[in-house]
């Protein structure tokens, strides 16, 4: 019985400590993409790893759950750092005597993104500083956002979908 009881408490403590990784995991992915000071957390490999640890059984949470949570983190995280940058962009921007914020850059931008914005919102998902500074990017350079939030979905759907099933498929 004690054997029994202590066996029980391990299972109760992988589990609980699975589920605190894993929402940790989400909060560093909303970070990622969301807050500039997110762009040196390690988004990839944590999908990956989490989609292996859930279908090995090391992390007790539903896959499609863990799915769900990880694509709506990172797409709050998305929103989060395009607003930031649509409405705290004019303001840095407009200030005279900056050398790295001058209001070229916001032209040089809104003219990459009519030239690439959907293929660089997708695609900046897999590029880890990328993903960081695209949102804001897209925000500053006033992006539609009805066309930036479709192309996020897309990007999202491939990226933390995508790689999750991926770990999971490694781990199972």
């Amino acid at each position: 019985t004690r054997k029994e009881s202590s066996a029980a408490s391990d299972v109760y403590k992988r589990q609980t400590f699975g589920q605190l990784f894993f929402a940790v995991a989400c909060l560093m992915i909303f970070a990622e993409t969301g807050l500039l000071a997110g762009f040196f957390l390690p988004g990839d490999s944590l999908l990956f790893a989490l989609g292996l640890f859930i279908a090995s059984g090391q992390i007790d949470v539903p896959l499609w759950l863990a799915v769900l949570l990880l694509a709506i983190s990172a797409f709050a995280g998305d929103q989060t750092g395009y607003w930031i940058g649509r409405k705290l962009g004019p303001a840095v921007f407009n200030k005279p005597k900056s050398r790295l914020f001058r209001p070229e850059n916001v032209q040089a931008a809104h003219a990459f993104f009519e030239r690439y914005g959907s293929r660089a919102v997708v695609l900046a998902h897999f590029v880890p500083i990328m993903r960081t500074f695209i949102p804001v990017s897209a925000g500053i350079a006033k992006l539609e956002w009805r066309k930036y939030t479709l192309y996020n979905l897309v990007g999202i759907t491939l990226w933390a979908v995508g790689v999750t099933l991926l770990g999971a498929a490694l781990g199972s």
